[in-house]
């Protein structure tokens, strides 16, 4: 599977991972969550997706979802830290979608 960014292809695997994580660029994001059903990338869809990316790289690994709200919490306070808003955002979720966005590896067990 590819991505078209810029006139460029970049490799995805077949459930739409980025394959090599160096490639990542805010315009692949914007392919990938088309790709994911998600039409437009908002600042609190940014938001996330920035989050997520900063986490990994900080500790080089993904952060689990209830981690993650914790993070979010503490950032961005109450209303933006539930499971459900980043549902509302990322239709399949932070591991399977958001994480899938910013570019960062598919976590092991999920598809």
């Amino acid at each position: 599977m590819q991505a078209e960014v810029d006139g460029k292809g970049i490799a995805l695997s077949e459930a739409g991972w980025l394959e090599n994580l160096d490639q990542w660029n805010e315009g692949l994001a914007v392919e990938i969550a088309r790709n994911e059903q998600i039409p437009e990338l908002t600042e609190e869809h940014w938001d996330i997706i920035n989050l997520a990316r900063e986490y990994f790289v900080d500790y080089g690994i993904v952060a689990e979802p209830r981690l993650f709200s914790k993070i979010m919490k503490k950032k961005y306070g109450n209303d933006r830290s539930s499971q459900k808003y980043i549902y509302s955002l990322f239709p399949t979720g932070l591991i399977k979608c958001a994480n899938k966005v910013a570019g960062l590896p598919r976590p092991k067990g999920c598809s």
